[in-house]
């Protein structure tokens, strides 16, 4: 009678075949987040530039493109719950499909956020009012985050995730003082309430912008290390040069 251990065997070729077609699966899986998160990227600074000049036109075609990341998203997701369910990866593997799965639903909602702004935009008539100088700076900075997140993304770099996460916290000052000017600037006049409401509805955009790049580089950190990081006291992680 055979050893029933021979029937659960599974010949070495299959075994590879198998890894191999996850293998190729995860690397198209990631491949295809990284294009959707350029693609909102595109669009966030699309939608940026067209502000300050209020462009309509080209605030118009942030909508298009905003359309195409919904149904990508939507597409990304179902290919990582396929993938779950024939595959049952487990360690690295399965970390980096739970990791595709939360930045996925964050990058569309950076595009969403871009969709806001460019509608905004449409709500603003020329010409272009004074922007308060703290907005400015964030509209600078959050396509700057973006671009280094990405290629935080891109390299799994822990270093410049943990740099995308303290730049949120310059955002959060940023949008604060975006209230303030906004407050000065609807006291010097009552016809500008309109357009100060307006204002700062874009820092708060932004300002939500930048809460979801952090969100993001805090999941690459568990993509590296498999620790959540999420609602950690950042000041507890930093070393104290004073303790023995």
């Amino acid at each position: 009678m055979p050893d029933s251990r021979e029937k659960a065997h599974v010949p070495p070729a299959m075994q590879l075949a198998g890894d191999t077609q996850l293998d190729f699966l995860l690397v198209a899986l990631r491949r295809r987040l990284i294009r959707e998160a350029s693609q909102a990227i595109d669009l966030l600074e699309q939608a940026i530039d067209s502000l300050w000049e209020l462009d309509h036109e080209r605030a118009r075609g942030v909508k298009v493109i905003e359309a195409q990341i919904d149904s990508e998203e939507v597409r990304i997701e179902q290919e990582c719950f396929r993938i779950l369910a024939l595959h049952q990866p487990f360690g690295g593997d399965f970390r980096l499909i739970t990791f595709c799965l939360k930045v996925n639903a964050d990058i569309e909602r950076v595009a969403d956020h871009a969709a806001s702004i460019a509608k905004i935009c449409r709500k603003l008539t020329a010409p272009a009012p004074e922007w308060p100088r703290a907005l400015r700076e964030m509209g600078e900075r959050i396509p700057m985050m973006c671009q280094a997140l990405l290629r935080a993304v891109v390299n799994t770099d822990m270093e410049a995730a943990n740099e995308v996460v303290l730049s949120d916290k310059a955002i959060d000052r940023l949008d604060k003082q975006v209230f303030l000017e906004v407050t000065k600037y609807i006291e010097e006049s009552v016809d500008k309430t309109a357009t100060g409401i307006l204002m700062y509805r874009i820092s708060r955009e932004l300002e939500r912008v930048g809460d979801l790049l952090g969100n993001i580089a805090e999941d690459i950190v568990y993509l590296a290390t498999g620790e959540i990081v999420r609602h950690t006291n950042r000041k507890s992680q930093k070393p104290n040069p004073t303790a023995e």
